[in-house]
């Protein structure tokens, strides 16, 4: 569960940093809300040394030109059988998924446009073909023809005789392209011509490859590894804002990028998203630790909750209990063929069985999410949800008990569907003293 938390001022941060003895941060990457994708303000990386950790970057490639290929192959024959001639995206998760192109949102409409046959074009304001090109021929390029746009006649005249230059009837659109767009589109083509894309996504990219499997492993098994460092480093005393700096350290030692942290402690962990980080931590409280961040495109996403020194309200552990009842549950039951709404209900029933409510009064969040190169993609694990389990899903297993000024409990794997059933990528915390027990 990516956070919405607040940060303090870097200054504030420093001045607490000094204060405690800490090394002094440096100010690092902004996170942002895997929802909304607004930036949360500052984040904080410790310089502090971590000598048990080596960045493991180069310990897998990043995704290759011809596997990108591949999935437009694969995305031109998912069109072919759903009756589509083409799929339009632009900037964002699907076009780097296809391309590997990256290209900034603006009022003028750049676009990838792959047929059912697997070829591909793109779409151009004019005045920036040249910069088009020299990103879709060079070295990691998917090459292709730009189609290009002046700015008195505007992109929807132009894409829709390119589509019709290639007998294009039915198109769809990816789910996340803008409003302006679409309504554009259809001014130019003909009533039906146009279709969600939202099925054909997620058959895209909700089964993962061998390949991102193994990236989403490594991702996962970083942050697992960073968590268990920097919690040799965690005291009695320390606020929020300065486990984050410890977290986001160790992260980056790793080689994750992009790296966001949720660190709350005591009471502040009731609010699932995120709430002062201000509060020192004490003997017996839990701390909850949500963390993340990107590995050669593919992100991690774990959250770990637990009590550093001393004995913890017996409510709050009897809690802990029920919320890893319900998460070996889920790791026992989820399996092909299963609905994800039957895993969200299950993970309710384990709550249930243990004393606390199943409904949204306490475990206040859906089960989880799907995550590949986005944090939380399709599909969902939520209870009105009919899409079925399918071998090669990844999503987050990630039950929680809230209770406002008191504490809050949450523990976060991403768990990747088998053939028989599924299994955690890295290791699921086992014990209510350590992250990595």
């Amino acid at each position: 569960m990516l956070p919405i938390d607040r940060f303090l001022a870097r200054r504030q941060f420093v001045k607490r940093a000094a204060i405690g003895g800490l090394a002094l941060p440096m100010l690092g990457c902004s996170k942002k809300d895997s929802e909304t994708g607004k930036p949360q303000g500052p984040g904080y990386e410790f310089t502090a040394p971590f000598p048990e950790l080596t960045d493991q970057r180069s310990a897998l490639a990043p995704i290759s030109p011809e596997e990108r290929a591949e999935r437009r192959k694969r995305l031109g024959e998912i069109l072919s059988r759903r009756n589509v001639d083409a799929y339009l995206c632009e900037h964002g998760p699907t076009m780097k998924y296809l391309s590997g192109i990256e290209w900034g949102l603006s009022e003028r409409l750049f676009a990838l446009i792959v047929l059912a046959d697997g070829s591909h074009f793109f779409l151009s304001p004019a005045f920036e073909a040249e910069k088009a090109r020299l990103k879709v021929e060079g070295s990691h390029g998917p090459g292709g023809e730009i189609v290009a746009w002046q700015e008195h006649e505007y992109a929807f005249a132009p894409l829709a005789a390119a589509l019709a230059k290639r007998r294009v009837e039915r198109i769809a659109l990816d789910p996340s392209l803008r409003l302006f767009a679409a309504d554009g589109l259809r001014r130019e083509l003909k009533d039906g011509a146009i279709g969600s894309g939202q099925a054909i996504r997620t058959e895209l990219r909700g089964v993962k490859s061998d390949r991102e499997i193994a990236l989403l492993r490594k991702a996962c098994e970083l942050t697992q590894l960073a968590l268990g460092a920097a919690s040799k480093r965690i005291r009695v005393g320390m606020t929020g804002g300065d486990i984050s700096g410890t977290i986001q350290g160790a992260m980056r030692a790793t080689g994750l990028t992009k790296t966001w942290d949720l660190s709350l402690v005591g009471p502040a962990a009731a609010y699932p998203h995120g709430g002062p980080d201000s509060q020192k931590l004490e003997r017996g409280q839990f701390l909850l630790i949500d963390c993340g961040g990107e590995y050669h495109e593919y992100q991690s996403d774990n959250t770990r909750t637990w009590v550093t020194e001393g004995e913890p309200d017996p409510e709050a552990l009897k809690a802990w209990t029920a919320v890893h009842a319900a998460q070996m549950a889920v790791f026992d039951q989820a399996a092909p063929g299963k609905p994800c709404g039957d895993i969200d209900r299950l993970a309710r029933q384990t709550i249930e069985s243990h004393g606390f409510t199943s409904d949204y009064r306490a475990f206040t969040h859906r089960l989880g999410h799907g995550i590949g190169i986005e944090g939380h993609e399709d599909p969902y694990f939520d209870s009105g949800s009919t899409v079925p389990l399918v071998a090669g899903m990844t999503l987050s297993n990630e039950p929680g008990l809230y209770f406002l000024n008191r504490f809050g409990i949450r523990l976060e794997d991403i768990l990747v569907i088998t053939k028989s059933g599924c299994e955690a990528l890295g290791k699921p915390q086992r014990d209510f003293r350590s992250p990595t027990g």
